[in-house]
Parts: C-alpha cells; structure tokens; sequence
C-alpha cells in the first residue's frame, strides 16, 4: 500500500516540523511548566495513584513519540552525510572509489575493510612514511599477505 505522494508530502512536513519544534527551548519550558505543575498538584491530590498515573502516562506518550521523531531525524541525516562523503570520495583523485555507499555491506565485510585500513595505518606508520604519502590498500592487503605466506 503505497501513499498518495501529497500524503507523504504532508507526513515528513508533520514529522519535521514536530521534531524542530521537539527540540526547541519552548518545548523544553513546557516540559519542565507541566513538571512542576504536576509536582505542585501532588498535595492537593494526596499524591494519589491517579496523580502519578498522570506523569507516567504523559512522559510514556512523549517518550514514544520522540522516539520516532529521534530516529527519522538520524536516518535522513544520516543518508544526507553518506551522500555529501560520497560526493567527495568521488571527486577526489586517488581515492577508493570502492568506498562510496559502503554503508550497504555488511557487517563482516565493513569489519574487515576496517582491519584493513587498520594495517594500511599500521603500514605507513611503521615505515615512518608521513600520511601525504600514497599508499593503497590493495597494496597492504598483498604485503600481509606475502607476509602470511612467508610466515
């Protein structure tokens, strides 16, 4: 079931706009108003479990919420990072071309790039080569191999 585009258009604005509004010093001077009217009420109240039932359903609501706003606000920011260093690893003469979209490998597969890129900097720290010099990673991964094989 696919939205009509004008709906979705409509839910990222809702999503958006709540997610500002969320973070700003308003919201957070509504919080603590609401907090301390409801601290205040207690005595009048008796602190009764409807008392408090209010505060934990209030902050059990919020707290849902704000927790899909927190994660749609980190994937479209994240999405947005991965495209502007896509962007420069594209445009950059000498760079690993192989690096664009690595975000979509999986786990194993970006755990190893990682040790590779570990051995790169182990490499070129170890010859006591400064970091402008040019080094692959192909050409570590055949040196650890040979490395291997002579072991």
């Amino acid at each position: 079931m696919t939205l009509p585009s004008e709906n979705i258009k409509f839910l990222e604005n809702l999503a958006y706009r709540s997610a500002h509004w969320a973070g700003s010093p308003w919201a957070y001077l509504m919080a603590v108003g609401f907090t301390l009217i409801w601290l205040a009420s207690g005595p009048f109240l008796y602190f009764s479990n409807d008392w408090e039932l209010i505060m934990r359903v209030a902050g059990g609501t919020v707290t849902f919420i704000m927790v899909f706003l927190i994660q749609r606000s980190q994937n479209k920011d994240s999405l947005a990072m991965q495209i502007k260093l896509n962007e420069i690893i594209a445009a950059l003469h000498g760079a690993n071309n192989r690096m664009i979209s690595i975000e979509d490998l999986s786990e194993g597969e970006i755990n190893s790039l990682q040790k590779d890129y570990q051995s790169l900097a182990t490499h070129i720290h170890k010859d006591g080569e400064t970091s402008t010099h040019a080094v692959s990673i192909e050409d570590v991964v055949k040196l650890e191999e040979k490395a291997m094989s002579e072991s």
